[in-house]
């Protein structure tokens, strides 16, 4: 188990270019299930969660090349339709692989999806979506079995717009019969990016990044080469670094749109943000405002993959901010941690009332998730003091290199091996 040291107090200069988008990334690799050709993705970071993914088509009988910052998938000989228990607790975006598999195979054997410890997710949108395309689902001693003779099209209407449900319903019915409507559908762009890998591979499919997504099913879909969008969670999380750190940080790859709410929140903050085409600046000096509410909502709200690190950052601001936290119910477990380096927060339920300190002071923490332990390395690279973050597992699920890229602005941060 690996752990970070770092002293605090250091100012960020300089520029970064943010990876490709995780969140968009993991099921791109389960759409490349889809066909029987050659798949290549380009500039994929090297994170943990790719990894695992890439290990679960394999075991489905892919064949996965990863080739520097490219990974090739070969699922021609594929004919495992049951993902294993391990891999499936490991990696919540395994669920993807329902809707994949069932296009593929009209069959899909999967445990209960896992990953962070932050609340329930219950998949109940996804199984409901499925059942409506024609799938029998039986649920059994904590697995899934589905099985269909053939996918066909419906009209869906979601009562939340989820993220995964909606990319599950795409890859489960570009291939069925007829035509597939959902109403209610998630906006992210993350769908958008799903929408265009899969037009490139064949399918046909309009309206991502609104209300209403229309899937025509086709016969077959061929193999492509596809560079997904970056990734806005990481320039988010650099962008808050440099706010609580002070400094000046130029993050290029994210359009000023993917991020809208969060650059209007730092502006609230006391920070300047320029931005021009897919180059986001931002200036932090000073001792900054608190946001006086931040609440998560499916984009183009506040993303709740960021609210950890806002937490983070009105922790040392002057004034105090009320954060409420509508997706997940238990995604404020980082707060007791960040409570040992000083910060005073309180937690009632779904909400977080944040009293800014005049500083944080190095501790010796724990990451318990993705980005509850992206926010304890931002909350140590201003606090005073050295700090150690342990069992980096959870950020490196999410963040590739990030010590290093955080070296190169002038952090003092190290890794080391426990």
């Amino acid at each position: 188990m690996d752990k970070f040291i770092i002293e605090g107090g250091e100012r960020l200069y300089g520029s970064v270019a943010v990876q490709s988008a995780k969140n968009s990334v993991l099921p791109l690799l389960a759409a490349s299930i889809l066909t029987e050709e050659r798949v290549t993705l380009k500039n994929v970071p090297r994170i943990t969660d790719v990894a695992c993914m890439g290990q679960i088509l394999c075991e489905l009988g892919a064949e996965v090349r990863f080739a520097g910052e490219d990974i090739s998938i070969e699922s021609a000989h594929a004919s495992n339709h049951r993902i294993s228990s391990s891999l499936t607790k490991e990696l919540r975006s395994s669920v993807f692989m329902l809707g994949a598999l069932l296009s593929r195979f009209g069959r899909a054997v999967c445990a209960y999806p896992g990953g962070c410890d932050i609340g329930l997710r219950p998949i109940d949108l996804h199984l409901n979506a499925l059942k409506r395309l024609g799938v029998e689902i039986v649920e059994r001693d904590g697995m899934i079995f589905c099985t269909c003779e053939k996918l066909r099209g419906a009209e869906l209407v979601l009562d939340f717009p989820s993220v995964g449900a909606t990319e599950n319903i795409l890859l489960a019915a570009v291939t069925a019969n007829g035509k597939t409507v959902i109403e209610g559908a998630a906006k992210e762009p993350e769908i958008v990016d799903l929408q265009n890998f899969l037009n490139a591979m064949g399918a046909d499919v309009r309206g991502a990044g609104t209300d209403v997504i229309e899937i025509a099913g086709v016969k077959a879909l061929h193999g492509t080469e596809y560079t997904p969008i970056r990734d806005r969670i990481e320039a988010g999380s650099f962008l808050i670094g440099c706010a609580i750190c002070g400094g000046e940080l130029e993050v290029s790859g994210v359009r000023a749109e993917m991020i809208g709410l969060l650059l209007h929140k730092l502006r609230e903050n006391g920070c300047k943000i320029h931005t021009k085409n897919d180059k986001i600046r931002i200036v932090s000096e000073g001792r900054l405002k608190a946001n006086r509410r931040i609440e998560t909502l499916p984009f183009p709200g506040f993303p709740t993959d960021l609210q950890a690190q806002a937490v983070a950052l009105n922790s040392t601001c002057e004034g105090g901010a009320l954060i409420v936290e509508n997706l997940f119910e238990t995604r404020y477990k980082y707060v007791p941690e960040l409570m040992k380096m000083g910060a005073d927060i309180e937690v009632k339920g779904r909400t977080a009332f944040v009293r800014g300190v005049k500083r944080l002071h190095g501790a010796r923490v724990t990451c318990g998730d993705l980005r509850g332990g992206a926010a304890l390395v931002l909350a140590a690279l201003g606090a005073e003091g050295t700090s150690e973050v342990l069992d980096l597992s959870h950020v490196d699920r999410g963040y590739a290199r990030l010590e290093e890229k955080l070296q190169k602005l002038g952090a003092k941060i190290r890794r080391v091996r426990m």
